[in-house]
């Protein structure tokens, strides 16, 4: 008997940016998660489904049994394994993959008016605003800043610009939204991409299907082909 085998996924960029690796380990999607009301979505493997939900829960899923394997960026996976205490590499998460997707980079940014460099060599205490709290208070403490963390889910960009906040820590992709509204990236604290992640009891139980769509991914990666 074939067990299903059930990948997290969330909607947007990781989406659609794993669609071409999963189409190198022969799975298509079968419907467009933008126009479906359906949560789990099924493929042209009659035994391979795809969950949707929100980037923050895919390494819950995972670690818990929810879902088989998944995809998520490095973000959430440091926030996801400082929640639970552990590091980048544990919280019952097995990380075969790197997949070199959904790129962005985890920055400071500041109103265009404001002294960052100033404030921080003067040793000023900073507010600073984030989803981002187990990397940001990470990134400061490296560097002796001491902070204040006021944490936000959305429009981080309205921290600053209202005064609850002197900086932000947030992804940066083009920079347009930060230009937008008249704040400047300051520092750079580290590149992000998105990892596979897997179940280590699945991993065992559904090893040949499991590893039959690393070697696919790994296989597909831009590295892999140069």
């Amino acid at each position: 008997m074939t067990q299903t085998l059930t990948l997290a996924l969330s909607k947007g960029r990781i989406f659609d940016e794993t669609l071409p690796l999963l189409k190198a380990a022969g799975i298509e999607v079968l419907e467009d998660p933008e126009t479906s009301r359906k949560l789990i979505l099924p493929t042209n493997q009659p035994h391979v489904r795809v969950v949707l939900v929100r980037a923050t829960d895919v390494p819950t899923y995972v670690q818990y049994g929810g879902a088989d394997l998944g995809v998520t960026g490095l973000d959430t996976l440091i926030e996801h394994n400082s929640d639970w205490g552990g590091s980048a590499g544990s919280a019952g998460l097995y990380q075969p993959l790197d997949l070199q997707i959904a790129k962005c980079r985890m920055s400071v940014a500041v109103r265009a008016d404001f002294d960052y460099v100033a404030k921080v060599k003067q040793g000023a205490r900073l507010k600073v605003a984030t989803k981002y709290v187990a990397i940001a208070r990470e990134f400061f403490a490296s560097k002796g800043v001491h902070v204040d963390l006021v944490k936000l889910y959305g429009s981080m960009e309205l921290a600053p610009l209202t005064g609850l906040a002197d900086a932000i820590v947030d992804l940066v992709s083009t920079g347009n939204t930060l230009k937008a509204n008249h704040l400047v990236e300051v520092e750079r604290i580290m590149d992000i991409s998105s990892r596979l992640v897997v179940n280590p009891a699945a991993l065992k139980m559904k090893q040949a299907d499991i590893r039959r769509i690393i070697d696919a991914f790994s296989a597909a990666l831009p590295a892999a082909k140069s």
